[in-house]
C-alpha cells in the first residue's frame, strides 16, 4: 500500500455501536482515557510475552512506558506506548470490523437492556470495544502504529461519521500512538488537556497499571543564587525558571504481591475496576498467599453483578495468569472451573514456565495444584459469607454455580450445600437442602421436587395437592440447569431426591373399590387417547383438581422435553400418564353418563377435554385451543341453563 491512502466504510454494526457509546456514555466521558491506557498496557504485555521467545524483538528499547501528552492550544490529547504495535492488516482486522472488535457481543448485550439509552461503562471494557470510547470526547481520532517486527507504520483516521482512512505513515519505533482532536468543551465539562484532570483520572482508574504512565509537565525550579539575574538597581529579576520534567502518574503497585494488611479497601476496589473494566465495586474479594513446596499469590474478586455475557459460550474467564509479575495470559480457563467463570482476578506463580502454552497448562502439575487450592478457598469463602451477602451472590450467580453439581462430581456435595431453592413452604424465601431436611415430616422418606419454567405454575401445580395436604415440602426448581442437577444429585445426606411428577410417590393409594368402579371408564378414556397418553389411572396426587399428567420414573420430565425442543433437539419418544381424581364430582358425573350410554359422542369430547385440562394445569398449551375453548363454552352454557 506504499503511499496509498484508502477510504473505507465502518461496518454497520460498528457504526451503530459507536453511536450508542457516544450518546449514552456522555456522563462518563473520562472512561475513554482508562480504555486507551488499558489498550496500551495490553500491547506492552503482548510484547513482553513475545520477547520470552524472541528476545531480539525488543532491540535497545527495553524501558516500557505509556506516555500522555496534551496541548491546550491545539486542544489535543495523545496516548502512546512502546508495545507490540500493529501492522496494516492487523489494524484493518481489529478496528472497524465486527469480527475482532467485540462489537457483536456488545450489541447483543445492548439488545437485552430495557433502556438502550443508558449503557453502563463496564460494557465498554467487557467487550473489548474500549478504543471507540475515544469518540465520546474526540471529533477526530488518529491512530499511528508500527509493529515490533516492521519497518513501516500505518495511520488510521476517522471522525466517527461512518468512514475511516488508512495509509502508510512514519513512526520512529515500534508501538502505537492515539491522537485525539478533542471536541469543544462546554463550561460544565472537564478539560482533558488539563494536567490536574489527567492526573485525577489516571489515579482513579489506572493507578495499578504495571507500566509507568508518564507525562511531561512544566515546573518552577529555584535558580541558584549565583546564577540569578539582577537589574541595574541590583534587584533580582527572577528566582525561579520553568522547566519541563517527566513525571510518573501511577503507583504501579502489584497489590497481589503485598501483605493483605498493607492494602486498603479503596486499593482493592480500584484494582478490581482496573482489572475487570467494571464500573461497580466488587461484591467481595479473596487475597491469598500459598507457601510451601510451591509458592504463588492470588487476588480473586466476585463481581457485584453478573456480566451480560455470563451465559454466552464464548464468554472469557476473568482470571489472568502472571509469572513474577510478567503477564502470561488472560482468559485462563485452567485455573478455575466453568461454574466459577464469573470470578475475576490475578494468579502469580513464580515457578511457572514463562513459555507455557494453553495445551501444556492442562497437564501441568503446578497449575492443577493451583486450581485445586483456589477452588477450595472459593468454597470456603462462599460458606463463610453472611446470609444477606450470600443471597445477593446466589441471585446473581446461583444458576451458574449449580451447573457444577452436574459437571464436577468431586465437589458435588459442596455445591449442593450452597444451593438455594424456593419451596411450597417458603415461597418468598430460598432455603438450602439442609434446611429442607430440618423441615421434613417424621414419616417422610424422600426429598420432593418439581421442575418447570414458571414459578407460579409450580406453586399451584395440581401434582402437589396431596403432598401439601400431607405436610410434605416440595423444592420448586425453575432454572433450566435444575434438570441436570437432579440427574446428577440423586440423594442428599442419605435422603433420595424424588420428582413429584414421576413414578409412584409415598402417599395413600386409591382404595380397591373405587379403582374397580372407575376401571371401565378409565379404559374407555385410554382407548380414545391411546395416541397421546401411555395410561389413564386414578390419581393419588390430586385433591381438588380433576386431572394431571405424570411420567414413569425414568421418563424425561415435561420441562426437560420443553427444553430439548427449544434447543432444536427431539426428546426421547415417551407418552405420559393421565391421572384423574376419583373424588372429583365431575368425574363421578362423567362415569354415570358413560354407564348410561357408552356410545354418546360427547364422551370422546370430554376425554379430550380432560387431557387438555391436565396440560393447562402444568402450564402447557392444548393441542387444539379453539376446540378446547368451544367445549368449555358449551359446558358453561349447559351448567348455567
Amino acid at each position: 500500500m506504499a503511499g496509498k491512502k484508502e477510504t473505507h466504510q465502518l461496518k454497520t454494526e460498528v457504526q451503530q455501536m459507536l453511536d450508542l457509546i457516544i450518546n449514552s456514555l456522555y456522563s462518563h466521558q473520562e472512561i475513554f482515557l482508562r480504555e486507551l491506557i488499558s489498550n496500551a498496557s495490553d500491547a506492552i504485555d503482548r510484547l513482553r510475552f513475545k520477547a520470552q521467545l524472541e528476545p531480539d524483538i525488543l532491540g535497545e528499547d527495553t524501558e516500557f512506558n505509556i506516555k500522555i501528552a496534551s496541548d491546550g492550544i491545539k486542544n489535543t490529547l495523545t496516548v502512546s506506548d512502546n508495545g507490540i504495535g500493529m501492522t496494516y492488516d492487523e489494524i484493518m482486522e481489529n478496528i472497524g470490523t465486527i469480527a475482532k472488535s467485540g462489537t457483536a457481543g456488545f450489541m447483543e448485550a445492548i439488545a437485552h437492556l430495557n433502556d438502550k439509552s443508558v449503557v453502563s461503562p463496564e460494557l465498554i471494557g467487557q467487550f473489548g470495544v474500549g478504543f471507540y470510547s475515544a469518540f465520546i470526547v474526540a471529533e477526530k481520532v488518529t491512530l499511528i502504529s508500527r509493529a515490533a517486527d516492521s519497518e513501516t507504520a500505518t495511520c488510521w483516521t476517522s471522525t466517527g461519521d461512518g468512514t475511516y482512512t488508512i495509509e502508510e505513515a512514519a513512526r520512529d519505533a515500534r508501538g502505537t500512538t492515539v491522537i485525539l482532536d478533542l471536541k469543544k468543551k462546554e463550561k460544565s465539562e472537564p478539560d482533558f488537556t488539563d494536567e490536574l484532570t489527567i492526573r485525577q483520572i489516571v489515579k482513579r482508574h489506572s493507578d495499578f497499571v504495571n507500566y509507568p504512565i508518564v507525562m511531561d509537565v512544566e515546573r518552577d525550579e529555584p535558580i541558584p543564587e549565583n546564577e540569578q539575574l539582577k537589574d541595574e538597581a541590583g534587584k533580582t529579576i527572577g528566582k525561579t525558571s520553568r522547566k519541563v520534567m517527566r513525571e510518573t502518574l501511577n503507583s504501579m503497585k502489584a497489590i497481589w504481591t503485598k501483605d493483605k494488611k498493607d492494602v486498603s479497601a479503596d486499593e482493592y476496589e480500584e484494582f478490581y475496576k482496573h482489572l475487570s473494566h467494571d464500573w461497580n465495586a466488587p461484591m467481595t474479594h479473596l487475597h491469598l498467599k500459598f507457601e510451601g513446596t510451591t509458592e504463588y499469590d492470588a487476588l480473586l474478586y466476585i463481581p457485584s453483578q453478573a456480566p451480560f455475557d455470563l451465559f454466552n459460550p464464548d464468554m472469557k474467564h476473568g482470571v489472568h495468569l502472571y509469572c513474577k509479575r510478567i503477564f502470561i495470559m488472560d482468559n485462563c480457563r485452567e485455573l478455575v472451573p466453568e461454574y466459577f467463570r464469573f470470578i475475576r482476578g490475578v494468579v502469580d506463580a513464580p515457578d511457572l514456565n514463562l513459555n507455557i502454552s494453553r495445551e501444556i497448562l492442562q497437564q501441568d502439575r503446578l497449575v492443577r495444584n493451583i486450581r485445586r487450592n483456589l477452588v477450595k478457598k472459593i468454597f470456603e469463602h462462599l460458606e463463610a459469607m453472611k446470609s444477606e451477602t450470600y443471597m445477593t451472590f446466589w441471585n446473581q450467580f446461583g444458576q451458574v454455580l449449580k451447573s457444577g453439581i452436574y459437571t464436577d462430581p468431586e465437589n458435588r456435595k459442596k455445591i449442593a450445600d450452597l444451593a438455594r431453592y424456593r419451596t411450597t413452604r417458603t415461597e418468598d424465601k430460598l432455603i438450602s437442602f439442609k434446611d429442607y431436611l430440618e423441615h421434613m415430616q417424621p414419616d417422610q422418606k424422600e426429598i420432593y421436587y418439581l421442575t418447570g419454567d414458571d414459578m407460579t405454575a409450580l406453586i399451584d401445580s395440581p401434582l402437589l395437592e396431596r403432598l401439601k395436604e400431607k405436610g410434605y415440602e416440595v423444592l420448586l426448581m425453575s432454572d433450566p440447569v435444575d434438570e441436570w442437577v437432579v440427574q446428577a444429585l440423586d440423594e442428599y445426606d442419605g435422603k433420595p431426591l424424588k420428582s413429584a411428577e414421576k413414578g409412584d410417590i409415598d402417599l395413600p393409594q386409591v382404595d380397591a373399590e373405587k379403582q374397580n368402579a372407575y376401571a371401565p371408564l378409565f379404559g374407555f378414556i385410554k382407548s380414545k387417547l391411546q395416541d397421546k397418553v401411555k395410561d389413564v389411572k386414578p390419581s393419588i396426587r390430586l385433591k381438588d383438581s380433576l386431572a394431571c399428567l405424570s411420567g414413569d420414573s425414568h421418563d424425561p420430565s415435561a420441562y426437560m422435553e420443553k427444553l430439548l425442543k427449544a434447543a432444536g433437539r427431539q426428546p426421547p419418544q415417551s407418552k405420559r400418564v393421565l391421572e384423574l381424581n376419583p373424588d372429583h364430582p365431575a368425574l363421578d358425573y362423567f362415569r354415570k353418563l358413560y354407564e348410561k350410554d357408552r356410545n354418546l359422542p360427547a364422551l370422546t369430547d370430554y376425554s379430550e377435554l380432560l387431557l387438555d385440562m391436565a396440560v393447562i394445569g402444568e402450564g402447557g398449551k392444548p393441542e387444539n385451543p379453539a376446540r378446547f375453548s368451544k367445549l368449555v363454552g358449551e359446558l358453561m352454557a349447559e351448567a348455567l341453563k
